[in-house]
Order: structure tokens, then sequence, then C-alpha cells
């Protein structure tokens, strides 16, 4: 038998290559899901640790295929063909990117309620909760629309899977019961015949400790912490969620030091004033705490041109009002027009009306009031129909691998 002689040099190499062929990667990993990028921008990790070095920045919106799952990070691949890892909660589903959509068309409809402003950059969140993503940030002094408000969940809630499982987990295997019968447990010891007395004796004269419920009473559930969140409108035309603590409306100074410690949620100019440079304003404000409704007074100011100062010609107390407050002429019963506004006002039925005011000159008269309705944010997106993706072809088999690489060997080595 011939005897074949193989440098070391290229027995390391015939190594190297029989070794890569082994290795499992062919190629490029199928994808197993589609996601798309939540934030303004992301950085994609070379490796999981968050010291690893950026191999790639993706913007909001990117399709992202993931081809990997490890816990709560996933591996991707951009469209580039860059591949790194991210977290699961910076990609959004293709439902979740369309329900944002759907929020941005929605607020492009609904008028706006005032500018207002922030003193520090503010995130704009996809969903009216903190860990939602931020696909926008709003600079210091950068003014936006406020469009909405809503009370949140703290708690945010659970999203869907981004890779949904093909097979169900298996059920955990339950021990058998041993053959042997257990002992019994021996019968507890009976009270002592006077009992009743003794109980007596121990609880005459004492009250309940602070915070114990009388027999028989539950402790009243505490509510769950909320947030108050704001609907805004950019002006590149975004909407998202802000926390509401965080938005100061841009009403001018000399109107806003009438608030009281009150917060001002909405404001109108409703006209000029006959001395140049000053509005008459229109404003609604709400008491501290946490409220389902977005106001509960509002207040007309003019600007009194003797006294050099803003009166109050108008106001409400103790309701419950809704947006969107608008402002538009409103016609009288005599038929005439003036410049107007209208509000959405709950009234102690349970039903919303819109309530039209006139102004004239600088006095404010209602004219007359109906039903309204309140924006549906919470009728959910029209399901997205992604397309089935076709499966991998399969490719071949490791013990088929090694014979091909060995054949290739002794080709190389004739």
């Amino acid at each position: 038998m011939r005897r074949i002689r193989v440098s070391p040099r290229r027995f390391v190499l015939l190594l190297a290559a029989l070794l890569a062929g082994c290795s499992g990667d062919s190629g490029s990993s199928p994808p197993l899901e589609r996601g798309f990028v939540g934030p303004a921008s992301l950085d994609l990790r070379r490796d999981i640790p968050m010291q690893s070095g950026t191999v790639a920045t993706v913007r909001h919106g990117e399709p992202l295929e993931i081809t990997q799952l490890r816990r709560r990070f996933v591996r991707v691949r951009a469209a580039q063909g860059t591949e790194g890892w991210t977290e699961q909660r910076n990609l959004l589903t293709a439902q979740e990117l369309a329900a944002l959509k759907l929020v941005a068309e929605r607020a492009r409809k609904l008028s706006s309620q005032g500018e207002a402003t922030s003193y520090d950059a503010l995130n704009v969140h996809a969903e009216p909760y903190r860990a939602s993503p931020s696909f926008h940030r709003i600079s210091e002094g950068e003014k936006v629309e406020v469009v909405w408000h809503r009370l949140a969940p703290r708690t945010a809630p659970s999203r869907p899977p981004l890779i949904v499982p093909s097979k169900a987990a298996p059920a955990p295997m339950r021990r058998k019961e041993s053959a042997r019968q257990r002992p019994t447990a021996p019968a507890p010891p009976k009270p002592p015949e006077n009992w009743l007395e003794l109980s007596k004796h121990s609880t005459a004269g004492r009250g309940l400790r602070p915070g114990a419920f009388p027999a028989g009473q539950e402790k009243p559930a505490e509510p769950a912490p909320v947030d108050d969140w704001s609907l805004v409108r950019t002006p590149g035309g975004q909407s998202g969620w802000v926390l509401s603590r965080r938005l100061y409306m841009a009403i001018p100074d000399e109107v806003a030091q009438y608030a009281e410690g009150r917060r001002i949620t909405a404001y109108f100019p409703l006209g000029d004033a006959q001395d140049g440079g000053k509005r008459h304003w229109l404003w609604t404000t709400i008491d501290g705490g946490f409220h389902p409704y977005q106001f509960d007074s509002f207040r007309v100011f003019i600007w009194n041109q003797r006294r050099g100062r803003y009166e109050t010609a108008y106001i409400e107390r103790n309701l419950k009002g809704y947006f969107p407050t608008l402002v538009h002429p409103v016609k009288l019963a005599a038929g005439d027009t003036h410049p107007g506004f209208s509000t959405c006002i709950e009234k102690k039925d349970g039903n919303l009306y819109r309530r039209h005011y006139a102004f004239i000159t600088n006095i404010v008269r209602f004219a007359f009031e109906e039903p309204c309705a309140l924006p549906d944010f919470d009728k959910p997106a029209e399901p997205v129909r992604v397309a089935s993706r076709p499966a991998p072809a399969a490719g071949p088999s490791l013990l088929a691998g090694l014979k091909q690489r060995v054949h290739a060997l002794r080709a190389l080595l004739r």
C-alpha cells in the first residue's frame, strides 16, 4: 500500500476545511419571524453584552428579520444583510406598527387644544405606558400640539410575542403515586370546655388595632397606580404619547399667572383686543390628581385696556369636560352669528352634551346645546395579514456533508 505524505501546513489547512464543513452554519440562517424597529434609532450590537461594539444603526419602522432568540434578546438581520443583537422590547410586530399608524391617522383629524413645550428632552411613546418603544424625541423648547388625554395603568400590558412558538410546551410529568398508603394525620386537640369564656376575657376592653377591620369585613383593594398621558402631534406630523406632567402649555405668562395652582389643559385665542398686541383668551383647567376627564372648569379672559390687565369675563366650575374644545362661529336664536366656542360636558344624567357659547364683544352668552360623542381611540386596528413564509429548503445532513468533504480531500491528495 502506497503511503501518502502530507506536509504539516497542508494537514492544518485540510483539517480546518474539514471542520468548517462539519459546522452547521452554511450561509445565512433562515429568518424565524419579521419585526420592525420601534425607537427612533437603534444600535445593533455584535454580541449580547452591552459592552459589545455596534455593527449597524437602524431607524424607526425599518423591517428586520429575526434569526435567533435568546431569552429577551434577539439576533436580527437588517436590509443590508448586517446582523446584530438587540432586546425584544425594541421591536414592533406588524400589528403594533399598524396600530401606531392608525393613532397618527386619527390624531391628524383632531383639533389642536393648544401648543405645549417641555423644559427638558421628552420621549414620545408608541403607546401610553413607559416601557413602550419611543420612536421620537422632543427637544427642549420644541413646541407640539396637544390633541387628546388619557389615564393608563402604570403596569405595562402584556405584548404579543414576536415569535409564536410552533409547538406547545410539553406537559410536566406527574410523579406516580406511591403504592404505600400515607399515614393519616393525627386529630387536632380539642379546645378547652370554657373556650368561650376565655375568648371573652381576652378581647374585653380591647379595640381594633390601627388599620384592622372588624370580622367579616375585608380591606378594600387599593387602586392600581396610573399615569396621565397626552397625545401630541409634532410639527413633522408624527403623533404619540407623552407624560402630561412633563408638558407645559405655551399660553402667555400674563394669562397663565391666574391659574391659581391648577393645571392648564387647553387654551385658545378668541380674538384681538382693541389694544394692539393683546388678545382675548379661553382656557380649560383641572385640579390636581388623576381624572378620567380633561378639565373641570373653563374661563374666558378679556383684556381691560383702561386698567391694563386681564380680567375674567366668564367662568364655569365643577364640570366634567372632555376634549375637543372647539372655537368657531355660533348662531344665536335671533339669527345673528358671532364668534364663539363649544365644550363637551358630561351632565348629571351621565350623557355628553356640546354646549355652544357666543362671544359678543366682551360678553359670553350661552346659545344652545346638543349631544356629542368622543373619539374612539380604543378601537383596534384591522388585523394585518402577513404572507406565509415558505419553509427553507432542507440542506444536506451532517453525515452527508462529512462524506462530501472526505471525497473532496481524497481528490486533493491524489
